[in-house]
């Protein structure tokens, strides 16, 4: 069993909008969380689309996991820093803006490449050389 973990900090929106996208595609495998995420139309769906390949570039290069077994076993999205900017209003008062930001972290499993399977046992009957 393999786990890979991506993260995405700074991403300049608040979370509450991000949590409404990353519920929609929580476990589910990657195939279906992808074509998911293509056709929602909320702003979110972008970034997290893009961490989402990236985490599969993570575990298929670097851990040599098979991408038909990845699933989503995890994603959330944690408050990050608050920009603070003021608004001018009537009678000379001021008024706060926060712009929030998200941080996004996806933790992907799946099988490695040669683990269970037809596939590993065929590869390990393999004939000997003759010389």
């Amino acid at each position: 069993m393999i786990i890979v973990t991506a993260q995405l900090n700074k991403l300049r929106m608040s979370p509450k909008k991000v949590r409404l996208v990353l519920d929609t595609v929580r476990g589910l495998r990657i195939a279906s969380a992808e074509e998911r995420l293509l056709f929602t139309k909320r702003g979110a769906a972008a970034p997290v689309l893009k961490l989402l390949r990236s985490a599969i570039a993570n575990a298929v290069h670097n851990h040599k996991a098979r991408r038909e077994t990845l699933r989503i076993a995890s994603v959330r999205a944690d408050e990050g820093a608050v920009q603070k900017r003021w608004r001018p209003r009537a009678h000379g008062r001021a008024f706060p803006i926060r712009q929030r930001m998200s941080q996004i972290t996806m933790v992907l499993k799946g099988e490695a490449e040669g683990v269970g399977g037809e596939a590993a046992g065929a590869s390990e009957k393999a004939e000997p050389e003759k010389k």
